[in-house]
C-alpha cells in the first residue's frame, strides 16, 4: 500500500490550498482515509477523516469549518481542500488510511496503518 500527496506550498493567510492523495496497492473503498497535521515542535494532530461510505468527520477545535474532506473512488484519491488558512495551519499535512471503514472518533491516529510521505503547507505573509 501506497499513498502519495501533492498540493502543499507556501500562502498568504486567508488564502486556500487543496492537498491531493492517491492510494495505491489496496481497495479503497473498503478503508476510511483520514488527514493529520504535525506543526514543528508539536504532536501529529487529525483535521479531518472520511469513512468508506463517504461521510466526512471533522476535528473541530482545530479546522474550525474551515477544512473540507472528500474522497474519489475512480480515482483512489482523498481530498483536503484548506480555506481562510491562517500561520497556526503551518504544518506538515499527512494523507493516511485507516485500518477499518470507520474514522476516529477524537483524531487518534493509533488506527492508523500507512501514512502519505507528508506535504508542506506554510501559512505567511
Amino acid at each position: 500500500v501506497q499513498i502519495v500527496e501533492s498540493g502543499g506550498g507556501l500562502v498568504q493567510p486567508g488564502n486556500s490550498l487543496r492537498l491531493s492523495c492517491e492510494a495505491t496497492g489496496l481497495n479503497f473503498a473498503n478503508f476510511a482515509m483520514g488527514g493529520f497535521r504535525q506543526a514543528p515542535g508539536k504532536e501529529r494532530e487529525g483535521v479531518a477523516c472520511i469513512n468508506t461510505g463517504g461521510y466526512p468527520l471533522y476535528y473541530p477545535t482545530i479546522t474550525e469549518d474551515r477544512f473540507t474532506v472528500a474522497r474519489d473512488y475512480d480515482k483512489n484519491s482523498e481530498y483536503l481542500q484548506l480555506n481562510a488558512l491562517i500561520p497556526e495551519d503551518t504544518a506538515i499535512y499527512y494523507c493516511a488510511k485507516f485500518n477499518g471503514r470507520n474514522c476516529s472518533i477524537r483524531g487518534s491516529p493509533d488506527a492508523i496503518d500507512t501514512w502519505g510521505q507528508g506535504t508542506q503547507v506554510t501559512v505567511s505573509s
